[in-house]
């Protein structure tokens, strides 16, 4: 009996497997770190291989666990979107290491061709702006400066993290799903195919890029763990989360705090377009009919707290978070602006920097730490005025990732967004909307709605501070978000 679905969720931090029931409940889970490279200041690898080898390890572990292949009824992929992978189609190994999504090496080619007056058309084809966030840059960056990508002619294979894994799994099948092409800058939005035009100005060959599919279908079957077991689904982590928190219609929004924040509202099956510098992109595809979502985009979230544990040494684990901010009646001043790894939305200044202000000899690591979690809420509201600007407003927000197990984090963000925030009981959404898109794939659902029962039971916060509070907390975050901003010109 195929009782279990497998989710292979590939992150920024970790890989892992999950087991999932019918039911939603997460049977059982196995995950190992992987290892960050940074080369230079501003650049972040990963060692595709290892994405692979700790892939496969821990898929097998499920599948042993599970009882063997034939009790996986079938398996999803998330994916750390917009990381790059380049490798060979004759040997099936990586021929350079994969740019991860944080890397700001194209800071330079964005910022040039922004100067040539492209971002206008760029974002009217793509829903993106040029930021070196986005894969496009990436790849022609890499052709130019690794030869051996260059040299490799017909032979090179280029896809992001799901599309890699699929060619493990199956031993050759070339596909990723729209979610993720929609995030390359080389897809056209509303035609849901590679555009011209976007491989040319990118330096990009179609034929080292993948089939576009949708998020569900029989994308191909793996026999590395004994019986055939079919893929049925693929997804960007942060569409998968959006469909996990079973925001199935439009206006409905999520945010997921992860190694950074990601906020995504259903635009319904239009492509949208945003005046206030967010991104319109693909939420799903099914049947080759794409319902949209616009995001806004934080880099910096989760890697935050791990940078103030293991760099700063503020914290001696990421629970101690919560206590400390507690501990302190306000954040007495102190402001901490994340931009670790530049700043995302809705200011997309990759050269922008980090900075820690308002000490004085009365700031303790409390008011730090404390400084650090409101940032995450006083990046919301920035991003919710956008949204709002943008005709998207939100009503409640559905929140999720690993950070918000923080009870004060998540009572911070109804306080300051001044709306009801929903916690689910499971909150690892990105896997469950995969293993939503998995049963509706391989036949236990007829449809997401369906599938949506798995998301389970949610706890509300309610805001309860005072609005000359909220104003306050607001004007110092502007006045802190300003410096760095003018720092960074």
């Amino acid at each position: 009996m195929t009782d279990h679905i497998l989710v292979l969720d590939a992150g920024t931090t970790s890989t892992r497997a999950m087991l999932f029931g019918r039911d939603g409940r997460c049977v059982a889970s196995k995950a190992k770190p992987l290892t960050q490279h940074y080369p230079r200041p501003g650049e972040v690898e990963h060692d595709a291989a290892e994405i692979w080898e700790y892939t496969r390890t821990a898929a097998a572990a499920m599948i042993e666990r599970a009882g063997g292949a034939d009790r996986i009824a079938a398996i999803g992929i998330a994916n750390q979107r917009e990381t790059v992978v380049f490798w060979s189609r004759r040997t099936g190994e990586p021929l350079a290491r994969a740019i991860v999504w944080q890397d700001r090496r194209t800071a330079a080619i964005c910022r040039d061709l922004r100067e040539k007056g492209l971002e206008d058309a760029v974002q009217a084809r793509t829903g993106l702006l040029l930021d070196p966030y986005f894969s496009g840059t990436k790849i022609g960056w890499a052709l130019e400066h690794w030869p051996q990508l260059a040299d490799a002619g017909d032979d090179l294979a280029i896809g992001t993290v799901e599309s890699w894994l699929l060619w493990k799994l199956t031993g050759g099948d070339h596909a990723t799903d729209a979610t993720n092409a929609s995030r390359t800058l080389l897809m056209g939005l509303g035609s849901g195919a590679w555009d011209d035009g976007l491989l040319d100005l990118f330096g990009v060959p179609r034929a080292s890029l993948p089939r576009i599919t949708d998020n569900v279908g029989e994308l191909g079957h793996t026999r590395c763990f004994g019986g055939a077991i079919p893929v049925t689904a693929m997804a960007g982590d942060q569409q998968a989360a959006t469909i996990g928190q079973a925001c199935l219609s439009r206006g409905e929004a999520k945010a997921t705090f992860g190694t950074g924040a990601f906020i995504l509202a259903n635009a319904g099956t239009s492509p949208p377009s945003s005046r206030n510098r967010l991104l319109a992109t693909v939420l799903w595809q099914l049947d080759n009919r794409r319902t949209y979502a616009i995001e806004g985009s934080i880099f910096v979230a989760g890697s935050l707290i791990q940078w103030l544990r293991d760099s700063l040494n503020l914290l001696s684990d990421a629970d101690e978070s919560d206590g400390l901010a507690r501990s302190v009646a306000d954040n007495g001043g102190v402001y901490l602006v994340p931009a670790l790894s530049g700043i995302g939305a809705p200011w997309w200044q990759p050269d922008a920097r980090a900075a820690i202000s308002g000490l004085s000899f009365s700031a303790t690591r409390a008011h730090v730490v404390r400084a650090a979690l409101e940032s995450m809420a006083h990046q919301c509201h920035d991003l919710k005025a956008a949204f709002a600007a943008d005709g998207a407003d939100w009503a409640t927000l559905r929140i999720d990732g690993g950070m918000v197990a923080n009870d004060w984090m998540a009572q911070d963000i109804a306080d300051m967004l001044d709306l009801t925030v929903e916690r689910p009981a499971f909150a690892e959404t990105t896997a469950l909307g995969v293993a939503m898109l998995t049963g509706v794939g391989c036949g236990w659902f007829a449809d997401l709605e369906e599938a949506a029962a798995m998301r389970g039971a949610v706890e509300c916060f309610e805001p309860a501070i005072d609005g000359v509070t909220r104003d306050r907390r607001l004007t110092g975050w502007r006045d802190a978000v300003a410096r760095v901003m003018e720092t960074s010109r």
